[in-house]
């Protein structure tokens, strides 16, 4: 653990790349006590069963959900000025009043502490809803109850805290999540804001915390801090509910995006913020565990956001590429055009059907959703980026003019290129695409870690190695006849899917043979596997794809009386897939990963710089990551209140 100075701030020690992801490996949930489809995935087992049939819903919740959608879509229709909100960069004081009074703030909490208590599934309707309206609502809702202090509260809360803090969230205060510092993402070894116990039981909370969604208007936070080991306190990475009005605290600044800009994101500062020991949130050094377990069903709710802006696209294109005529033809009757289209469709239902099975699975409770919940955060991330560039390209200059702009000119306010701008921070937000695949990579590796981690554990004596090596042995003459063949190769296979079981089969097949890949790169790398992170990423993406495969044509199935068209989607959409996972298979091998790594450690040595001449250089002045120092804000307070 960092040493302290004579503020008893940890002091800035930077930890090394082994040293920061034992950080992350000591606070991972390890075990697997529930099913996971996901999992079985990544092994070649396809365990259709797990999604298939869906979970039940129940009617009352399911009438609660649609009264309450109901109401917010009246609300958001009528009150809401979505391109007002964009124009100012702030949400106005009476609609999030207004949305506290609907009850938007307790969608998540229970009805015995003021709330809603609404499933998943509907929780992500209504951000589908409020985010088709303004972005910024829905990521103000989503960063409040699904990483604010109502989620982690949920899961491991006292009934003292509970009661304490959960009706004032369902009443109308807003809650915030604080771990990012200016030097500490989501690698969090370094964390240097210190909460040091005293003399009278509490704790002196001193740092600085950035890019806290909701900053400025949270009256309650989740703050990660670093507890100091000594006699009584095991110490480690904390959890605290912080009161954001307490002596010490300063909203230092609002931080500006390119997009979301109305979304109330701050600079946090704490200089000897006493915080009463009641409020650690699970028990010292348990604070990054209780982070990562309320992601597993927190990023639920950036998919949905995700799936609501494909819905808004699709519209948008459909009547655009109906009404445009160009050398006598509406465009989406041209090739080129109709192909854009039909993967803005595909991926909709595709992102939809993900989300609302894994929505499924975590109100029934009874699998683990870790892999599924990580799986379609960055997929949908990645798919709904992708979906919102094709619309700006079918909408051509007017795709980049904005709404207002359009709107002077007399014509449709349309803003598409505020939607690309919108749904970019979701590729980071929650954790990136990058590390999403090294996160979902080590669940999707775990069982071979688990009987095979310590013949590639450079710190493992010959005596372990030799006990793993025999337990390997046994564990891969089970496993691997199993990857040989399977349900996919029946013709027969799958047929009560009807036209939709030949995709199925594909995902049998495919499953075993990306199970055969990840054993084959086992053996290959071994332990520098975990640096071939161009292998580990189409890995992960081949699983994201089978695992979308599989829920679409589940969705499609279970609602095929109520929609038949949903077999279409399904098939549109399992065909786009499959040309993806084809061409990454291909890639595993076949790729430019070793020579793309030389050639940038080239450019980092300074070798290509005659490339950068030419043009007027960037800024220089100004470190690149601004640094802090403990002690009292020099800085106006601008938080806000409603």
């Amino acid at each position: 653990m960092a040493t302290t100075d004579a503020t008893q701030v940890p002091t800035h020690a930077v930890h090394t790349e082994r040293e920061a992801r034992k950080v992350i490996e000591a606070n991972r949930e390890s075990e697997w006590r529930k099913p996971s489809f996901g999992k079985e995935l990544f092994l070649g087992r396809f365990r259709l069963d797990l999604i298939d049939p869906l979970p039940a819903l129940d009617a009352d919740r399911l009438a609660q959900g649609a009264e309450f959608r109901s109401k917010l879509d009246a609300f958001l229709s009528a009150e809401v000025d979505g391109q007002q909100i964009e124009r100012d960069a702030r949400i106005p004081d009476e609609v999030l009043r207004s949305l506290g009074e609907l009850g938007a703030y307790g969608m998540k909490i229970d009805e015995k502490y003021g709330g809603l208590g609404l499933t998943n599934l509907d929780y992500c309707r209504a951000l589908m809803l409020a985010g088709s309206v303004s972005p910024a609502i829905g990521a103000l809702l989503s960063a409040h109850q699904s990483i604010g202090v109502p989620q982690p509260l949920k899961l491991v809360g006292t009934d003292e805290q509970k009661q304490r803090f959960l009706p004032r969230l369902a009443a109308g205060e807003v809650s915030a999540f604080l771990l990012t510092e200016p030097e500490v993402g989501s690698y969090p070894a370094n964390l240097r804001t210190s909460a040091v116990p005293t003399p009278e039981g509490d704790y002196l909370l001193n740092g600085v915390k950035l890019w806290a969604t909701n900053g400025t208007l949270a009256t309650l936070y989740v703050v990660m801090a670093l507890v100091p080991k000594s006699e009584g306190h095991r110490g480690g990475i904390t959890a605290f509910v912080v009161e954001a009005d307490a002596p010490g605290v300063t909203i230092e600044r609002r931080n500006a995006f390119m997009g979301l800009r109305g979304l109330e994101n701050s600079v946090t500062r704490f200089h000897d913020v006493r915080v009463p020991a009641e409020n650690v949130i699970g028990g010292e050094g348990q604070g990054l565990r209780i982070a990562l377990s309320t992601l597993n069903t927190g990023r639920l709710s950036l998919p949905a956001m995700c799936v609501g802006a494909g819905k808004w696209c699709l519209g948008v294109a459909r009547e655009w590429a109906d009404e445009r005529v160009q050398m006598g033809r509406p465009i989406g009757n041209y090739e080129a055009i109709a192909k854009k289209i039909a993967f803005i469709a595909g991926s909709t239902y595709g992102m939809e059907a993900m989300l609302e099975v894994s929505c499924r699975l975590a109100d029934d409770d009874r699998s683990d959703i870790r892999i599924e919940a990580a799986l379609v955060k960055l997929y949908a991330s990645e798919l709904a980026w992708k979906v919102a560039d094709e619309l700006v390209q079918i909408r051509g200059g007017r795709g980049y003019e904005t709404a207002d702009s359009l709107a002077a000119r007399g014509e449709r306010p349309i803003p598409a290129e505020q939607i690309l701008r919108d749904l970019r921070i979701n590729r980071i937000f929650e954790g990136s695409t990058e590390i999403m695949h090294l996160a979902i990579a080590r669940e999707a590796v775990d069982a071979h870690l688990s009987v095979a981690g310590d013949i590639i554990d450079p710190d493992a004596d010959l005596g372990r190695k030799a006990k793993a090596a025999g337990k390997a042995g046994g564990f891969y003459a089970k496993w691997l006849p199993t990857l040989v063949a399977g349900k996919g190769q029946l013709p027969g296979g799958f047929g009560g899917f009807g036209p939709l079981a030949a995709h199925l089969r594909y995902v049998e097949r495919a499953s075993r043979k990306l199970a055969r890949e990840t054993f084959y790169g086992m053996a290959r790398w071994q332990g520098r596997l975990e640096h071939k992170q161009g292998f580990l990423g189409r890995i992960v993406d081949i699983g994201a794809e089978l695992f979308a495969m599989s829920a679409a044509c589940v969705k499609a199935r279970t609602e095929r009386t109520e929609r038949p068209e949903g077999v279409e989607l399904a098939d549109l959409f399992c065909r786009q897939a499959t040309l993806r996972v084809e061409a990454l298979f291909r890639d595993l091998w076949d790729n430019a990963d070793s020579i793309e790594v030389a050639a940038a450690k080239r450019v980092l040595q300074g070798r290509y710089m005659s490339l950068e001449e030419g043009v007027i250089p960037p800024p220089a002045e100004g470190a690149w990551t601004a640094d802090w120092e403990p002690g009292p804000s020099a800085a106006e307070d601008v938080r806000r209140r409603f």
